[in-house]
């Protein structure tokens, strides 16, 4: 009976011997400046269509001039609210306006000389225009148009490696029940390969599992009671070894189907979940997938991981198993039985084991 329980063990994630242990147990205020003016002098606040006086003495009035403009989109349709500063030719403060309703804006009181324009928008590109005044001469200038803003937008391309650690994450979070660990299974088709440290990744998280120490103790007793693997012998001594021994095959089972021999040999250790199709076909391929497995390539191909894998761990379990339970035999018996135990989790996982453990996960947001 023990070694029948034990060969659910040569599969990564030995989801079926897990279940059998457990089943067991988230416009700025200007400050007050000094005035150089006369006392009776004001200082205008910023306007629609009037500009903002410097609060300075203003040169004889026969020299001053005035600059009218209108502002508008590439369409010619009026832009409102455009703030327009002026940096007149003399060292005078800058005075700015606001356009009004038409677009337009008027400077008053401006020296004669070069001047500069600067105009900002919500939504367009800044613009300046330079012009020259002359004294006493109302400039209109001609409409100034404004450009739509470039919107830059930064995309950053994720790798393959990083968009496998978040699918990972997901399944990390797979339990039957919310409980047993059921990590080798994606449920996303067109999953990206893992990288070899992902892949041993999810080998240690499922053999360090506390659930995984609790089935195993599990087994063991089982096999304590039914007297399973008699070299062993009773009493504590006994059921320590039976309790290696089970973890043993766990974990060279685990890490051989589920990380080794898939980095070297380039293969997906998970079951993809099929879903679609007809039941019968629906078995096959879950069967099926003791023989074949996805490559990192993408592409099906024979699944020399779970075939050797399961050789090489019952092989390896003769180092630790009593006299009686060794040779060349028992370990193709061990293998036989691990090729089975795989093509029943493939069962478990494309019929049964998806509700279980994406609504523990999710509490019933996702549906089949």
């Amino acid at each position: 009976m023990g070694r029948y329980i034990r060969s659910f063990a040569l599969h990564p994630g030995s989801l079926v011997w897990l279940l059998l242990g457990v089943l067991a147990c988230g416009l700025p205020t200007q400050s007050q400046q000094p005035s150089a003016a006369p006392a009776a002098a004001s200082n205008p606040s910023v306007a629609p269509g009037t500009a903002t006086s410097a609060g300075q003495q203003a040169p004889a009035q026969q020299s001053l001039g005035k600059i009218i403009g209108t502002i508008v989109d590439q369409t010619g349709t009026p832009v409102v609210g455009a703030l327009v500063t002026i940096k007149p030719a003399d060292q005078s403060p800058l005075q700015q306006v606001l356009s009004g309703d038409t677009g337009q804006f008027t400077f008053d009181g401006i020296s004669p000389g070069p001047f500069q324009l600067a105009i900002t928008a919500e939504g367009f590109a800044p613009k300046t225009y330079s012009g020259d005044l002359h004294p006493g001469e109302v400039s209109i200038l001609p409409q100034i148009i404004l450009a739509i803003a470039t919107v830059t937008t930064q995309v950053r391309a994720i790798s393959q490696a990083e968009l496998a650690e978040q699918q990972i994450k997901v399944e990390e979070k797979q339990r039957v029940f919310g409980l047993v660990p059921n990590f080798f299974v994606t449920y996303v088709g067109n999953a990206v390969p893992l990288t070899p440290r992902q892949k041993f990744e999810l080998c240690w998280k499922s053999t360090l599992d506390p659930t995984t120490f609790l089935a195993t103790g599990a087994i063991a007793g089982i096999e304590q009671a039914n007297d399973s693997f008699k070299g062993y012998g009773q009493g504590a001594e006994g059921y320590g070894k039976r309790y290696g021994a089970t973890y043993a095959d766990l974990m060279t089972g685990t890490y051989i189907s589920g990380a080794i021999l898939p980095t070297l040999l380039k293969q997906d250790p998970r079951y993809f979940y099929r879903g679609t199709g007809s039941k019968r076909s629906r078995l096959l391929y879950a069967m099926g997938n003791a023989f074949i497995c996805k490559g990192d390539n993408g592409r099906w191909q024979p699944n020399y991981s779970t075939i050797f894998g399961n050789l090489a761990a019952g092989a390896i379990s003769n180092a630790y198993y009593p006299a009686s339970d060794r040779g060349a035999a028992l370990t193709f018996e061990r293998a036989g039985l691990g090729m089975g135990g795989s093509m029943a989790i493939g069962v478990l996982q494309e019929f049964f084991l998806r509700k279980l453990s994406l609504n523990f996960h999710v509490r019933g947001t996702q549906k089949n």
